[in-house]
């Protein structure tokens, strides 16, 4: 499978992943979900990236697609005030990536990257490889390493 930013970000920091494609349904819009689905992993465990607005600043938020991103939370864990979903055009122009293949890791312009706790609950977690149909695994603390991501509880 040719590579992408994540993974060649991940490649040269020398941070183990694995890749794990699967059929992309184009109709399908809950690309988590249909992740978790298609790899037969427990949707818990499969976290997708969303990125929001926090007094001006992007900030990118991981939590798992089983739940939603909790704003005022991850305000909260970066300093801010207040957050809104960010626009999916401005979205998909800073990270380089297309909605629901979004990864956190190798993005066009680095951002403040807040991982939800949960993660932690896992000895591997499975974040978006770049594009759609295609997802990584990875340990939690090597997805913070690759994102300089912290730790919060961010999830609802």
């Amino acid at each position: 499978m040719a590579g992408t930013p994540a993974t060649a970000a991940l490649t040269a920091a020398g941070i183990p992943f694995s890749e794990h494609a699967y059929t992309h349904d184009p109709g399908n819009r809950d690309f988590g979900m249909e992740a978790a689905t298609a790899l037969g992993l427990d949707p818990d465990q499969v976290f997708k990236t969303l990125l929001a607005d926090v007094d001006g600043r992007l900030v990118v938020g991981i939590v798992p697609v089983t739940g939603k991103l909790d704003l005022k939370a991850l305000a909260a864990a970066v300093g801010g005030k207040k957050a809104v979903m960010a626009d999916p055009a401005l979205a998909e122009k800073r990270t380089g990536y297309v909605v629901g293949g979004i990864s956190p890791i190798g993005q066009k312009t680095r951002h403040e990257t807040v991982l939800d706790e949960t993660a932690e609950l896992w000895d591997v977690v499975y974040v978006s490889g770049g594009r759609r149909g295609f997802d990584l695994g990875l340990a939690p603390a090597d997805l913070v390493r690759a994102t300089d991501a912290v730790v919060a509880d961010i999830a609802r």
